[in-house]
């Protein structure tokens, strides 16, 4: 199982810090940016690339693990970190944002109600759901063949433990800043009781797979964008876990952030989720990615992050550099043989030219996804563990005021 030991605080900060998180496949050291392996693949890229460009963790995703090839290959082959030759620490979500963002097939939105829509969106949203919610689950048709399942918060705990992460997190519902109120409202208690069914799910996993390593369950805090819930959602899951360990049963590991966030309240939602959270256990921000939100996260109190933008940034030839964001496939790249960022550095940047990077592009060659993307997770791996060191260093606040004030340059 995991576990987390405080290192430094950062001054000025309510939860801001650095930290170890302890796994039975290694450590990792925190802030950490966890690069996404959605099908046991960090697309474009070999595990050793993946190492290469600084990873300390991926994470999977059951949904598409469970429809392709199925838990019980990647079972079969020792879990997915030796499945997928991956030396390290794993995460594994619970499938629950794919099973209802790609089941209802609409912008990714589960909607509740229509209420300040477009008629456009209104009429998009009337088409056959490929996704419906109900107390004890969801109901969804797989994305590769129509084919229909049924997830409940057994069969995602189930699942993610024949998948073998280290890390797992508890199934929960997707909502979105579209739904009401009133419908937040039930959702975060329907959540917190799939909580309690997830841990005793994950306990009784425990006792039935003895023989396998410890693996954390995390439970996940809702809320949108609301306050009151955020905190209650919190304080519902720490008093859960609490219950479960004082009978002796194992409770959460940590805790992931997610649901609806509009990027302006990112830092407060967080925030209200960290005053509620004890310090001894990790917690994980997901789907985030951009430096600016990195920055703000980090202060609020988040210790590990993922997000797929990076890597699909990567493959459309868009890339990180110290000055900003640029797409190579640009015509100005064509006969511009310098690296992507010579300041940055990293293998990328050290081999190959703009121009070359551009060719690859432009002719639709594969390697183009591939340089890109490995330099895109250099830079975002790089950028948190500067920030990490920052932290020990004491030097925090000036280093984020120099990076944004360079990266952000071009867009006063």
């Amino acid at each position: 199982m995991s576990t987390f030991e405080l290192r430094n605080t950062l001054d000025g900060s309510a939860h801001g810090r650095t930290g170890t998180i302890h796994t039975p496949h290694g450590d990792i050291q925190t802030p950490a940016f966890i690069p996404v392996a959605t099908k046991a693949t960090v697309k474009t890229l070999t595990p050793e690339q993946i190492r290469q460009c600084g990873a300390q963790a991926i994470l999977s995703n059951a949904y598409h693990l469970y429809l392709q090839p199925g838990p019980d290959i990647v079972d079969e082959a020792g879990g997915v970190a030796t499945f997928e030759n991956w030396h390290g620490p794993t995460y594994t979500d619970s499938g629950g944002f794919q099973v209802m963002s790609l089941g209802v097939g609409f912008k990714k939105v589960l909607a509740m109600d229509t209420s300040g829509l477009k008629e456009t969106d209104i009429k998009a949203r009337g088409k056959d759901r490929m996704a419906h919610v109900d107390e004890d689950g969801v109901d969804f048709r797989s994305v590769i063949d129509g084919s229909k399942h049924r997830f409940t918060p057994e069969v995602s705990i189930q699942i993610q433990h024949q998948l073998g992460a280290d890390i797992m997190f508890a199934f929960d519902e997707l909502t979105t800043l579209v739904d009401t109120r009133e419908y937040q409202e039930s959702s975060v208690e329907r959540t917190h009781r799939w909580a309690r069914r997830c841990l005793e799910e994950h306990n009784r996993q425990t006792q039935l797979r003895a023989d396998k390593p410890l693996q954390a369950l995390w439970g996940v805090v809702q809320g949108a964008q609301y306050e009151d819930l955020r905190r209650q959602a919190t304080r519902g899951l720490v008093s859960l876990s609490d219950e479960f360990e004082a009978e002796g049963m194992r409770g959460f590991g940590g805790y992931g952030i997610g649901g609806a966030l509009e990027k302006e309240n990112l830092g407060t939602i967080v925030q209200w989720v960290c005053d509620e959270l004890p310090v001894d256990k990790p917690r994980h921000l997901l789907g985030i990615s951009e430096p600016d939100d990195l920055f703000t996260a980090v202060e609020a109190g988040a210790d590990t992050f993922d997000c797929v933008a990076p890597t699909r940034l990567g493959r459309r030839g868009g890339v990180y550099t110290l000055d900003g964001r640029m797409n190579l496939k640009g015509a100005r790249f064509k006969r511009d043989f310098t690296p992507i960022d010579e300041e940055l550095g990293g293998y990328v940047s050290e081999n190959y030219t703009r121009a070359y990077i551009h060719h690859l592009l432009k002719a639709k060659e594969f390697l183009a996804g591939t340089l890109c993307t490995m330099h895109n997770l250099f830079f975002m791996l790089k950028l948190v563990d500067d920030i990490r060191a920052s932290i020990d260093g004491g030097y925090y606040y000036e280093f984020r005021d120099e990076f944004m004030g360079r990266y952000y340059a071009g867009k006063k």
